[in-house]
């Protein structure tokens, strides 16, 4: 079965150095999405303390990723990234099921 996402290597080494520099134990990173901005709806990161009841769960590379089960069917097929570009960095996600993306970036729609 495949996962319900990816995640690349680089954003694997940004979760880990996050999580190393968090200060306290982690299960992980988990994401979701809320109602927000022009579009309607925009990805949400936060540190995961343990796994909620319903997250799914992608493991790669020694870290763990929990999907919220209200954003699991905007998720499906998603490639997480991290991308470092001049004077900005942040967390990418390279979504198939968006059909528009607004101007400044920060919401999506499905």
């Amino acid at each position: 079965m495949q996962p319900v996402m990816s995640v690349t290597s680089p954003a694997v080494d940004r979760i880990k150095e996050l999580l190393d520099g968090r200060g306290k134990p982690s299960a992980g990173i988990r994401i979701g999405t809320n109602s927000k901005g022009c579009l309607g709806m925009s990805y949400t990161l936060e540190f995961a303390d343990q796994k909620e009841l319903n997250d799914d769960m992608v493991e790669q590379d020694g870290v763990t990723v929990f999907i919220d089960p209200k954003a699991l069917m905007f998720m499906l097929g998603t490639e997480l990234d991290f991308v470092s570009d001049g004077l900005q960095s942040g967390f990418v996600f390279n979504n198939p099921n968006e059909k528009g993306r607004c101007g400044c970036g920060q919401s999506f729609q499905v």
